[in-house]
């Protein structure tokens, strides 16, 4: 899966924010990064309204998503490089300096860099993926994509692709797989349906306990 930067020019407002949040929903949810989505828009939220408080509302700003290792790395640029975020100890019933202490406590790391026309304020959130461009979803899955790379490899040079499979390819992979397994299961006297149905509810009990 391959995760590539992206960035979105926006004016910073309140009313910005719900946008910017429901963006990186839909992108995480591509890049199969779904189990740290909240705390992901948690930060692109605090991120943005410090900008909105110590830059100005309406101020034109960037807001940066990709892969930094295996951390998720979200980055906000905005133009003034002397409102530099802070990290202050907030009374728990304060409005006020809580931001940069939320994502300190979200967030793995984050920092601020400054460049000669914009500061560039991150996080990084783990993502439990054990490389860059790898699957979330444990043994399970690395079992599927070796399968999958067998299954592909078997198929005729005309049916293959240069690139890396696409979601909808790949899929077509995963019936082929299930739809020869049901044959095999029938030839030797087993009931294709009845292996169906427990693979769904031990799938559905998996996903349970991962949610």
């Amino acid at each position: 899966m391959q995760r590539k930067q992206w960035d979105l020019a926006f004016l910073a407002a309140p009313e910005e924010v719900a946008a910017l949040r429901r963006v990186l929903r839909v992108h995480l949810g591509i890049w199969g990064l779904h189990d740290i989505t909240d705390a992901a828009q948690l930060c692109v939220s605090e991120l943005v309204a410090n900008v909105i408080k110590h830059v100005g509302h309406g101020t034109p700003a960037t807001l940066e998503v990709s892969m930094q290792g295996t951390h998720l790395r979200i980055a906000v640029n905005d133009p003034d490089t002397r409102a530099l975020p802070t990290l202050v100890v907030a009374a728990s019933d304060s409005e006020a300096g809580r931001g940069m202490a939320l994502i300190d406590a979200v967030a793995d790391r984050w920092g601020v860099q400054i460049h000669d026309d914009r500061k560039v304020t991150w996080c990084e959130l783990a993502t439990g993926l054990t490389s860059p461009n790898g699957h979330v979803g444990g043994a399970s899955v690395t079992r599927a994509e070796a399968v999958l790379d067998v299954y592909t490899t078997a198929r005729p040079p005309r049916e293959r692709s240069s690139s890396k499979l696409s979601v909808a390819i790949s899929e077509e992979t995963a019936i082929d797989v299930i739809t020869d397994f049901l044959h095999w299961l029938r030839a030797h006297g087993s009931d294709p349906d009845e292996a169906l149905d427990r693979a769904q509810t031990r799938f559905e009990a998996e996903v349970a306990g991962t949610t």
